[in-house]
C-alpha cells in the first residue's frame, strides 16, 4: 500500500473513532488531498466536503477569503491558507480543516517564492496552526508532498497535537 493510502486510511480510522469531520480546501493540490482522504471506504462517515479553489476568485466566494490579502500577503501566504482553512470549516461544518497554496511548477515562481514553495494551515475550532515549505522535484513530486504533508499533519490533529511538529 502507497504511503498516501496509508495515511489516509489512518486518518479515516483516527476521525471516525473520534465522530469527527473534516474538510479541505485546495489550491495547488488540486483536490488530492480530497481524493486520497476519500480512496478509503466508508470515508462519507468522516469526509464533509472538499474545496478546490484554484483561482484567487473562488477562494473568495466560496472559502470568504478577503480579496484585500491577495494583494497584501499573495495568494500563496500563511494569511490566504488559514483564511481558507477558516473558511471551509465554517462553509462546510467540518470540526478540522486543512488548506493549502503553493507554486507546484514547472512556473510560476519568484525570488521570494520559488517554485516548490507551499503553505499549509489546519484548523480544529478556533486554532489555526500554518507552516510553509519548501519542495523539490517537478510538479507531481511537489504535489504528492505536500498531500503527504496535509495527511500527516490532520492525523496529528486528530491526536490533540500540533500539526505543523512531528
Amino acid at each position: 500500500m502507497d504511503p498516501i493510502t496509508r495515511l489516509a486510511g489512518q486518518l479515516g480510522e483516527a476521525l471516525l473513532s473520534r465522530r469527527t469531520q473534516v474538510t479541505t480546501a485546495e489550491s495547488c493540490t488540486g483536490g488530492g488531498i480530497a481524493e486520497a482522504i476519500t480512496r478509503i471506504a466508508g470515508s462519507s462517515q468522516w469526509f464533509e466536503a472538499g474545496y478546490v479553489t484554484y483561482s484567487n476568485r473562488q477562494k473568495t466566494l466560496q472559502l470568504g477569503v478577503p480579496e484585500t490579502l491577495f494583494d497584501t500577503a499573495g495568494a500563496v501566504s500563511r494569511e490566504v491558507v488559514e483564511a481558507m482553512a477558516q473558511g471551509a470549516c465554517r462553509h462546510s461544518g467540518a470540526q478540522l480543516a486543512v488548506a493549502v497554496s503553493g507554486i507546484a511548477g514547472p512556473d510560476g515562481g519568484t525570488p521570494d517564492k520559488p517554485v516548490g514553495t507551499v503553505w499549509l494551515a489546519w484548523q480544529d475550532g478556533e486554532h489555526a496552526f500554518s507552516c510553509r515549505r519548501q519542495f523539490a522535484g517537478d510538479r507531481q513530486a511537489v504535489r504528492e508532498q505536500t498531500v503527504l504533508l496535509a495527511l500527516q499533519g490532520l492525523l496529528r490533529l486528530t491526536a490533540g497535537q500540533n500539526p505543523v511538529e512531528g
